[in-house]
């Protein structure tokens, strides 16, 4: 069997897919997802960049056509909003079957155990990537990503500079290549930031796809949530989620989930 799995998205919607792609890995499986998220995939015989495939021109290019015909099963959350693909695909006969790529509005069944059901499985599911981390490398410090994929999602900056200022371990301040903050560590490469990640001794931020790489790569999490419902969308593992309208959550709630996940993980 060899089969394609294609999962577009943001960061987190694509982590939160991990245990449904893995579910799904036949005698050969390749996998396209966002560039960004290619260094994540790490059980695919090969993994490419949707970009980069042409699958994102308006028509199919016949080699791309020849190279999809080779396959006995493509699974794909890409183009199932968008009939004019789905008939293309259909009147070429390629293996198609198309998934849908949010889950229903009502339920409130968590993101990573509704893409678990499409592979035919049952949750809790956790999404994990492996990053090496051994006790020695565990820093004592704690990171923080105070940004997010939309500013309404965003903790005050001002209350994390507060936060890092009274907290009783060192603070490393992490942010991505475009986003401003003096002195914050920057990885171009997001398997190398969740293996950074997985070596700190608590890791805290907003609803974000860093927060969601945190979780997969093992760290202990504080994750703050503003409008977004984290029974759908929140990261799993050792994680602590806050969960209020983000002018209510205190400094000091935050420390008191900081000290209870310290403890935890000690």
């Amino acid at each position: 069997m060899r089969r394609l799995l294609i999962r577009p998205g943001a960061i987190g919607d694509c982590i939160l897919s991990l245990p449904a792609l893995e579910r799904w890995k036949a005698d050969y499986t390749e996998v396209w997802v966002p560039s960004q998220v290619v260094p994540l995939v790490r059980f695919a015989d090969a993994v490419q960049g949707i970009a980069s495939t042409g699958l994102d021109a308006l028509e199919l290019s016949p080699r791309l056509i020849e190279r999809l015909r080779s396959l006995d099963s493509i699974m794909s959350w890409y183009g199932s909003n968008r009939e004019d693909f789905r008939e293309t695909v259909r009147q070429l006969g390629l293996p198609f079957a198309f998934l849908p790529a949010l889950p229903p509005a009502h339920g409130r069944i968590h993101a990573a155990d509704f893409f678990l059901r499409q592979a035919g499985c049952d949750g809790p599911a956790i999404p994990r990537i492996d990053c090496p981390r051994l006790a020695a490398d565990v820093r004592n410090s704690a990171v923080i990503h105070p940004f997010s994929g939309g500013a309404r999602k965003n903790w005050p900056l001002e209350k994390y500079h507060e936060l890092a200022r009274r907290m009783t371990i060192s603070v490393e301040w992490c942010a991505g290549p475009q986003e401003p903050l003096d002195g914050a560590v920057r990885f171009d490469n997001l398997y190398e930031l969740a293996c950074w990640l997985a070596c700190a001794r608590v890791y805290i931020g907003n609803d974000s796809g860093v927060t969601h790489l945190a979780a997969a790569a093992g760290a202990p999490v504080v994750a703050i949530f503003g409008p977004t419902d984290p029974m759908v969308w929140g990261p799993r593992g050792n994680v602590r989620v806050i969960h209020r309208p983000l002018e209510e959550i205190s400094v000091d709630d935050v420390l008191d989930a900081i000290e209870k996940s310290l403890k935890t993980a000690c």
